[in-house]
């Protein structure tokens, strides 16, 4: 499917896969909608950018993290950096509209100082509170009249940091020649937000946010071969841990060590370990009812799966849910918890705290989300509502009218 008049749109991602993984499906859609789509990321993804139809551009890439014998860039340094290195590329293309990930805003800051509409995609639930709700990522649910006036405290700290990332924001935009801005959240468009999650997830809000689209999962990953199921057929459990967060393999060795003797399937990735990695670690054991995999293909093996495990990255928990899958989460930094709790209060899944998630207890929590049927006709509500329509099916007509909007681009560019 085309639109009638074919665009130029710059689209931009930071470079882990929570993130690049996401713009690569609306990249690809918007390809194939016939647009000339232009992604910058890391160089790692360019095959993979230029596999799906898109012009690829090198993302600038900067030490922010100290290794010894460098000093690195405080982060907003970087953005100004960045955003001065982006604007020769916008200038290039001259885009007519512009998609830039929450966490990528240096392309973002380029397009809005050459008067390109820009937009943004949260690849996960809005962040974005309500008076009265409990910090994001604490893993907490908003609460009633009591416990809003328990999160009075906390809030206030949080609005203190909200307002110093403000003025850090509005120094870095008057670096790159750009206007202060009054709001909290600058960061994210006025003009377009595309939300990557689903209803089942968000809160309910007094009111809607302006601008905001509720889009769905944005669904991409790279070819990877097949895997073979375990044999049998007792429940498939498919354990999917987080790429980034648990470097010592603890949720697979409490899976398989929980699992090993229990009346299911276990087919488990170690995605990719290095071999330093492997070497530092433990040899794992893995029981008969289970197979272990370097890599697995979430497109391929979700379908078969009765219940997935995970930490509750966004990624990997809308993929499961997207398939009808109840999902066992056991959070294990920053925004899975607040994911693992939305999880649970949507009774699509089970929140088990890292502390209690032994091998007993986490063998109690996988056989009751396959045995209770209503997190599944929970997790089928979801997938009933992905499968209308994905997030990136939802979002290119809407980034169509972004950039239609702006019909004075070719003179607006400098």
């Amino acid at each position: 499917m085309t639109s009638p008049s074919p665009l130029r749109l710059l689209l931009g991602a930071f470079g882990d896969p929570g993130h690049a993984f996401p713009m690569m499906a609306l990249g690809a859609r918007l390809a194939a909608r016939g647009h000339e789509v232009w992604l910058q990321t890391w160089s790692r993804w360019q095959d993979d950018v230029e596999a799906a139809g898109m012009r690829f551009a090198a993302a600038p890439e900067y030490q922010v993290f100290p290794q010894l014998g460098q000093e690195p860039l405080k982060p907003y340094a970087a953005v100004a950096r960045a955003t001065v290195d982006t604007v020769p590329l916008v200038r290039e293309i001259r885009p007519h509209a512009t998609v830039a990930d929450i966490l990528t805003l240096a392309p973002a800051l380029a397009s809005e100082r050459c008067g390109v509409p820009v937009a943004t995609l949260i690849p996960h639930v809005d962040p974005r509170g309500e008076p009265g709700w409990p910090p994001y990522s604490s893993g907490a649910r908003p609460a009633g009249l009591l416990g809003r006036a328990l999160w009075a405290g906390p809030n206030a700290l949080v609005g203190w940091s909200l307002d110093r990332g403000r003025n850090e924001l509005n120094e870095t935009r008057a670096r790159v020649g750009l206007p202060p801005q009054e709001r909290r959240h600058g960061g994210i468009s006025e003009r377009l937000v595309l939300v990557g999650s689903v209803p089942q997830l968000e809160y309910p809000r007094r009111r809607a946010l302006p601008h905001t689209h509720l889009v769905g999962p944005f669904v991409w990953e790279p070819p990877s071969e097949p895997v073979e199921l375990p044999p049998g057929d007792d429940p498939l459990v498919v354990v999917a841990p987080s790429t980034s967060q648990d470097p010592d393999g603890l949720l697979l060795r409490a899976a398989l060590r929980g699992l090993a003797d229990a009346p299911v399937r276990i087919l488990a990735a170690q995605n990719r370990t290095s071999a330093a990695a492997a070497q530092r670690l433990p040899a794992l054991e893995v029981p008969a009812n289970a197979r272990l995999v370097p890599w697995m293909s979430y497109a391929q093996v979700m379908p078969h799966a009765d219940v997935v495990l995970c930490h509750a990255g966004h990624g990997t928990l809308l993929r499961a849910l997207a398939a009808g899958k109840p999902v066992v989460a056991i959070p294990a930094a920053g925004d899975m918890y607040e994911n693992a709790a939305r999880l649970a209060w949507s009774g699509a899944g089970i929140r088990l705290p890292q502390r209690l998630a032994g091998g007993r207890v986490l063998r109690a929590a996988v056989l009751r989300a396959i045995g209770d049927p209503r997190y599944r006709e929970r997790a089928a509500e979801i997938a009933a509502w992905v499968a209308a329509g994905d997030g990136a099916q939802r979002a290119a007509p809407l980034v169509e009218a972004l950039a239609g909007s702006q019909t004075s681009i070719r003179a607006a560019i400098p």
